[in-house]
């Protein structure tokens, strides 16, 4: 059986091959020119897929590493304005330190009033201070309304107790709770409180300090004191009720110790005056404290035990309120080196989808020159090919 080829036949078929070449050549060329192995799914299905799941996971480090950026904000903002409430607490500290001066008349610390008022209206601006965008750093969950309002009976916090935070794999805060910053230090010595009782004119009591970690009974103690015969005396009570601590002779300055704490009370008590010592609290706000200040700087004619008692007590609040804030500002210090880490490992992650993508979809560019070159080569001899066989019809030979 013979076989018959026409010359159209091999017309076309060179031709089909010619062009199919062609294609292959242009697609090389194409991967050449981009880069890119792999340009739809049908090139490799199994690489692209590789490709769109290292791309969705660098997208994701991207948008996450937009949170971190804007926690980065807060968090810098925050640490600024706690360092500036802190150094304005210093200057009422100063001036609650120099109003303690025996020297000075009832203007003078009238004078200083009107200076702690002027820092307290600072301190307010500085708890209502903004990231420049409209969110209150202070504010809470609520950081789209004013968190500290100056109010009738002093500042009150209308923001949302909490922290707004960037998403779950970032888990950073947005925002500050501003309650907790300046409205919840603790009172007294942060262990224990002392106060003089109504109608004390004559004596004061200092902070006290733990004298005995293991006696402390979280109990509130009352001093009575009475005076019979020049003799002056003290009963304690606890929680109201009498103890074996009774008709106790009083020294001026000398240290009283009860249950694991330890105080002095200075000057001359009258008969029925007492002293209250109770179990401190988290309920301090730094600008009620600044309000008493205020208004007992601003009250003449008190007697030089008032006067140290006011002040002692002013200090005592304002120390207490400066150490809030540190802990609160060394919080906002940590929290910056931690997105300085999530900033790391975001980047790192970013960098490996990269890589992972590159690896899928990249073109071996010195494999892919050998290829081409090749393709180059068959591509000319076809066409070498294709036009000898061309040559070789029966027209062509008759020609000759």
């Amino acid at each position: 059986m013979s076989l018959r080829i026409s010359t159209r036949g091999m017309t076309e078929a060179g031709i089909e091959t010619l062009q199919k070449r062609q294609v292959e050549l242009a697609e090389a060329q194409e991967r050449l020119t981009t880069g890119k192995r792999v340009h739809k799914a049908s090139d490799d299905p199994a690489a692209a897929a590789r490709a769109e799941r290292a791309l969705a996971g660098q997208m994701r480090a991207e948008t996450s590493q937009r949170a971190v950026d804007a926690s980065r904000t807060a968090m810098s903002l925050s640490e600024t304005a706690m360092g500036d409430a802190i150094e304005l607490l210093q200057q009422a500290r100063e001036a609650m330190v120099a109003a303690g001066n025996a020297s000075y008349s009832d203007q003078e610390r009238a004078n200083l009033a009107e200076k702690v008022k002027a820092i307290r209206n600072q301190l307010l601006s500085v708890a209502n201070r903004t990231d420049g965008a409209g969110t209150f750093l202070f504010g809470g969950q609520g950081a789209t309304t004013q968190p500290f309002v100056d109010a009738p009976g002093g500042i009150d916090y209308r923001g949302i107790s909490g922290e707004r935070r960037t998403e779950l794999a970032t888990d950073l805060p947005l925002t500050v709770n501003g309650d907790s910053v300046f409205m919840t230090a603790r009172t007294g010595n942060g262990v224990f409180q002392t106060s003089a009782g109504a109608g004390v004119t004559t004596a004061w009591i200092d902070n006290g300090q733990v004298s005995d970690p293991a006696a402390l009974t979280g109990s509130t103690y009352t001093l009575q004191f009475s005076v019979s015969g020049g003799t002056t005396t003290y009963a304690v009570l606890r929680d109201g009720n009498p103890t074996a601590l009774t008709a106790a002779p009083y020294v001026s300055g000398q240290d009283i110790t009860v249950d694991g704490m330890t105080f002095r009370i200075s000057g001359a008590p009258a008969n029925g005056n007492s002293f209250t010592v109770q179990p401190s609290s988290s309920t301090l706000s730094i600008f009620d404290a600044l309000d008493r200040a205020v208004t007992e700087l601003a009250t003449s004619g008190r007697s030089g035990a008032q006067i140290a008692q006011g002040n002692t007590n002013a200090l005592r609040d304002i120390d207490q309120s400066m150490a809030q804030l540190q802990g609160a500002r060394a919080v906002a210090g940590e929290m910056l080196v931690r997105i300085d880490g999530e900033t790391a490992r975001l980047a790192d992650q970013k960098l490996a989808n990269q890589i992972q993508r590159s690896n899928a979809e990249d073109l071996d560019m010195t494999e892919a020159i050998s290829k081409f070159q090749n393709m180059q080569t068959g591509y000319d001899a076809a066409l070498k090919s294709y036009s000898m066989v061309q040559r070789l019809s029966l027209f062509e030979y008759l020609r000759t």
